[in-house]
């Protein structure tokens, strides 16, 4: 047991998936597994445990922005025993060649802010998904017929929505990366795995676009996020 997570050890297992919205943890857990049963609610950061086609899978929510998901990914990593995590978040488009409910598969993220050099002292502003998972979730959506975007994204301490100048924050970014989205949490996950010598990809399904005038409402956001899900689940 954590300040933040009430379960036990032997609650969680070692691969989680980790939406931001605890309410998406819940629609996981009710709509996809079976013999479930919630094994965190401190700060509503509710979190299942249950089994898919026979695979025991914990589903944990990690909240919104890079603070709220270092402090469930170091937890579950670093207590709880953790080898992978595979969160499964919302995004913007940063290219206009994505549609909403597109698919993206992160291979890094992309920060301005300093969430490592308050971890560890280091100046580090990028961070890599795992290889080897990233392989494993690529090689599942191609066998359910999903298409999967590849690409880099933002991992943004602020919601792009209320950025001043939306264009000179895409003007900084590294013109060595390919970032087509912007979410908030993947950094953290990916340098805390590293960190700790675990396990971390991101499954990312695009819910607006700066480019396009293609949104949708906050319901759709917690329920119509499938194929990311059945990516990740497919791949246990």
């Amino acid at each position: 047991m954590t300040p933040h997570n009430e379960a036990k050890k032997e609650d969680i297992a070692d691969i989680v998936l980790m939406p931001g919205d605890p309410l998406r943890a819940k629609y996981i857990a009710e709509n996809f597994l079976t013999d479930y049963k919630l094994i965190n609610s401190v700060r509503n950061m509710f979190g299942y445990t249950g089994y898919y086609n026979g695979k025991r899978v914990t589903v944990f929510a990690s909240g919104m922005g890079m603070p709220s998901m270092g402090i469930y990914s170091y937890e579950l990593y670093k207590f709880y025993d953790v080898k992978s995590i595979i969160r499964l978040g919302s995004c913007g488009a940063y290219s206009p060649d994505l549609n909403i409910f597109d698919t993206i598969l992160v291979n890094n993220s992309y920060t301005e802010g300093n969430f490592a050099l308050g971890l560890e002292g280091v100046n580090c502003h990028l961070a890599k998904a795992d290889a080897e998972l990233n392989e494993k979730l690529k090689a599942t959506a191609n066998k359910e017929n999903i298409k999967l975007i590849e690409g880099d994204v933002l991992c943004s301490e602020v919601f792009d929505y209320y950025v001043k100048d939306l264009n000179a924050l895409i003007n900084r970014f590294p013109k060595d990366l390919n970032i087509i989205g912007a979410e908030m949490e993947s950094f953290a996950l990916f340098y805390t795995s590293k960190y700790l010598n675990k396990k971390a990809a991101c499954l990312l399904t695009v819910v607006d676009s700066h480019y396009k005038k293609q949104e949708i409402s906050a319901e759709e956001r917690e329920k119509s996020l499938n194929s990311m899900i059945r990516i990740a689940l497919e791949s246990l």
